[in-house]
């Protein structure tokens, strides 16, 4: 897709410092749960989006991306929500950088993206991971 910024995985995720898990459950057999749990373990900061969680994984849990605080640096907006939510999560995540400056990197879990989510990604000039699982590329690549 033109105007889609790809960025190399192994830099990302060697210079990334706090991810951003939104859909992220605080059901410990959930999918979400246990990636964040593992990223957690490598030494990322999670922060939690999900609005039926005040608290997950020891970390304060946001209803939404705009709705964690300024002074928290975002570098990857991990989504776990199904396609229909996911272009109004990468909505959320440009209004949150509209407030704060950031460009985060988008990351959609296999079988998240949509073309829409895609579109508005390069259109806020944010680069995006189309439907990767964020453990499955660091076991691949830090093994």
């Amino acid at each position: 897709m033109p105007g889609v910024q790809r960025p190399d995985l192994q830099s990302l995720l060697e210079t990334a410092e706090t991810i951003a898990v939104v859909g992220c459950s605080a059901t410990p057999t959930r999918t979400s749960h246990k990636i964040a749990r593992s990223l957690q373990n490598r030494g990322y900061r999670i922060v939690p989006v999900n609005p039926n969680y005040e608290e997950v994984l020891g970390e304060p849990c946001y209803p939404d991306l705009p709705s964690i605080p300024a002074d928290v640096t975002i570098d990857i907006v991990n989504i776990f929500r199904r396609p229909a939510h996911t272009a109004d999560m990468v909505r959320s995540a440009i209004a949150r950088g509209e407030q704060t400056g950031e460009r985060p990197v988008i990351w959609t879990q296999l079988g998240v993206s949509t073309s829409e989510a895609e579109e508005l990604a390069a259109g806020a000039d944010l680069p995006y991971v189309r439907n990767r699982c964020i453990k499955i590329e660091h076991d691949r690549l830090f093994a």
